[in-house]
């Protein structure tokens, strides 16, 4: 769809209100504005506008309403779906807002709303404290936050939206609001999980942990083995302390000096350990998975920032991923996640992955709108190409996968995990209840439901 061009003196004046930059077709840079993590998404707005302020935001929401343009809101980070653009409306885009502000005496970091993971780790490393992020420093932090937060942390500190001390939002109708537990509690609620259906999060306020060491293990093995030793990684993880973690994934043997030539290129089984604490910490908890005869690895103390940025993928590819919550992890749901890993694309980015749970994550507050938190595993295929003539082989093989686990699904599914996958699949996300009272907080903050372009909840 073309853009629809927009009347010269209208854009003069929302350029004249801005500290940032309002961007349209044929400006230098509008294609790199525009241009979208997964490659399989090609949009064309109307208007980019890049803010620097609340203000600015508030300008921009005032700007598409006034003119009837289709809005979508973009953060720092990956937004897989393609609902961070829209053709011929307009975008806020936030990337500039991406500043850190951490108080070590209160633990907390006040985080602007376009910033990554990467912008909030290294502000506190020099602290020794971080909170639970995402599994990659380009995940940007305001739509990772109100969407729940899984992340390598989450069995010592909880979900990212545990450790939410408050929000500031411009709402649908230009206003800018506070929200936490003591002012305006009912949409601070809805932001445990809601993501971007209420407004648009200008800044978080997060709490932080103290967290003087970090470790990760890598052992790689032949995928051929991987029947063999998951096993084991499932009797490790459901028995280790919170302080450890981490995930177990089939992919490509990447080209690097520590992997033999044999695996380089073809499918290998990553068993992947992260802890909270100091390398022999992470030994000890290890020691059954280091017995295993691996024939690669990586094994050592880091600092956490630096472990967020060591799986991350590149932008620019074809990208379709999903997830199944699992209340158990039995024998034949080894056996058919396993017997997945022949039929995915090698080499690619692809990554057949499960997640432990459980720790502070299943303890974690029960009046959030996340029913997922108490399942025990998480399967997350997650399916990463080049080439286009892969798309549809791409997509059925996400599909199998979690069609592979259906008996052991608990139903619910964590949203930020997911693509567009239809309504039952919102629903799923928050359960039937909480959907009705989060519905509520819709109606009374975005009765137009002017942010639609998410997993979107409708005004109740």
């Amino acid at each position: 769809m073309a853009p629809q061009p927009l009347a010269e003196p209208a854009l003069a004046g929302l350029r004249d209100s801005l500290a940032g930059e309002a961007i349209t077709p044929g400006d230098t840079g509008y294609d790199e504005a525009r241009a979208l993590f997964n490659a399989m998404i090609d949009r064309r707005p109307s208007v980019i506008v890049q803010c620097e302020s609340a203000a600015d935001v508030a300008a921009a929401v005032r700007f598409a309403r006034e003119h009837d343009l289709e809005l979508a809101v973009r953060g720092g980070g990956h937004g897989v779906a393609g609902l961070a653009a829209t053709d011929g409306g307009l975008v806020v885009d936030l990337r500039r807002m991406h500043a850190v502000a951490v108080d070590p005496d209160a633990r907390t970091a006040r985080v602007g709303g376009g910033a990554t993971m990467s912008d909030l780790d290294r502000a506190t490393q020099p602290y020794a404290l971080a909170t639970t992020g995402g599994r990659a420093s380009t995940t940007g932090l305001g739509g990772f936050v109100l969407g729940g937060g899984s992340g390598w942390l989450e069995r010592k500190f909880g979900l990212a939206c545990d450790n939410l001390v408050a929000v500031d939002l411009v709402t649908a109708d230009g206003a800018e609001v506070h929200a936490s537990e003591e002012e305006n509690p009912e949409l601070f609620w809805a932001l445990h999980g809601g993501g971007g259906n209420f407004g648009v999060a200008t800044s978080l306020t997060l709490r932080l942990h103290p967290l003087p060491a970090m470790s990760v293990a890598f052992l790689f093995f032949p995928a051929e083995r991987g029947a063999e030793v998951l096993p084991v990684y499932r009797e490790v993880l459901e028995s280790a302390p919170d302080e450890t973690g981490g995930g177990f994934i089939y992919l490509t043997g990447p080209p690097e000096d520590f992997m033999p030539e044999h695996l380089v290129g073809r499918a290998v089984a990553l068993v992947l350990v992260t802890h909270a604490g100091p390398e022999p910490e992470l030994r000890r908890a290890a020691a059954p998975l280091l017995r295993l005869g691996h024939e690669a690895e990586i094994l050592e103390e880091l600092p956490y920032a630096e472990l967020q940025c060591m799986i991350d993928d590149p932008p620019g590819l074809r990208n379709y991923w999903s997830a199944e919550y699992l209340r158990a992890l039995p024998d034949p749901a080894v056996d058919v996640f396993c017997a997945r890993a022949d039929s995915m694309i090698v080499p690619s980015n692809t990554q057949h992955i499960l997640f432990p749970m459980g720790g502070a994550l299943r303890r974690g507050d029960s009046a959030w709108p996340l029913p997922w938190r108490t399942a025990q595993w998480v399967l997350h295929p997650f399916a990463i190409w080049e080439d286009p003539a892969d798309d549809e082989r791409g997509r059925q093989w996400v599909r199998d996968a979690r069609t592979d686990v259906k008996p052991w699904s608990v139903g619910q599914v964590y949203l930020n995990f997911i693509g567009d996958e239809g309504r039952e699949r919102v629903m799923a996300g928050f359960g039937t209840e909480n959907y009705r009272r989060l519905a509520g907080v819709k109606a009374a903050y975005d009765p137009d439901n002017v942010f639609r372009l998410n997993h979107n909840i409708k005004p109740g």
